[in-house]
């Protein structure tokens, strides 16, 4: 198995930790009301989360290459998750169970570091999200993700980028036509 990218050289230590998968797109990894037990690292693909507000799929985060995804809320507690986390393309992932991570990360201050960066700019995100559906306007949201996360707007589907930005799918593409005339 080779190393995920971000790393360090210690991997070879840490690499008995984490098993090496490879998934099809379309796969849910964890359910909502599920405890979440495993972490993921991307090593190619798309993971989308996403939870049902009656009967409704809202999307709100999309993961790719070199980024680690859990319901962390749940792994870290227990607790069952409040969303979903599903491959949108096939995937190779890194996993790694809640014990070997805990274990890990006690033998390895480096990759605790690292996670909490992880985190820290999850919450950043959640921030920019929040105060987005706040203060934006659904086109000026959907300018914002072509600027800022042009990879998205390419390779996800129109009705999942439409729930992220709180809108629907034929609002989408009233913004999309506008911007081309």
């Amino acid at each position: 198995m080779s190393s995920p990218p971000d790393f360090d050289e210690r991997w070879d230590e840490y690499k008995h930790f984490f098993k090496e998968i490879a998934i099809p797109a379309r796969t849910t990894l964890l359910r909502e009301g599920e405890v979440s037990r495993q972490a993921y690292y991307i090593g190619k693909g798309c993971i989308r989360m996403w939870f049902n507000n009656n009967g409704k799929d809202i999307t709100f985060q999309f993961f790719f290459e070199g980024q680690g995804v859990s319901s962390i809320e749940s792994f870290r507690t227990g607790r069952p998750s409040l969303f979903n986390l599903e491959t949108l393309e096939p995937c190779t992932l890194w996993v790694i169970t809640k014990n070997d991570f805990e274990t890990m990360l006690a033998e390895a201050p480096g990759y605790k570091a690292l996670i909490e960066e992880n985190i820290y700019q999850r919450l950043e995100h959640y921030f920019a999200l929040f105060l987005s559906r706040i203060r934006d306007t659904p086109q000026e949201r959907y300018l914002h993700l072509l600027q800022d996360h042009p990879e998205i707007v390419q390779r996800i589907p129109q009705h999942y980028i439409a729930s992220f930005l709180g809108i629907t799918p034929v609002s989408l593409s009233r913004i999309r036509n506008k911007m081309r005339s």
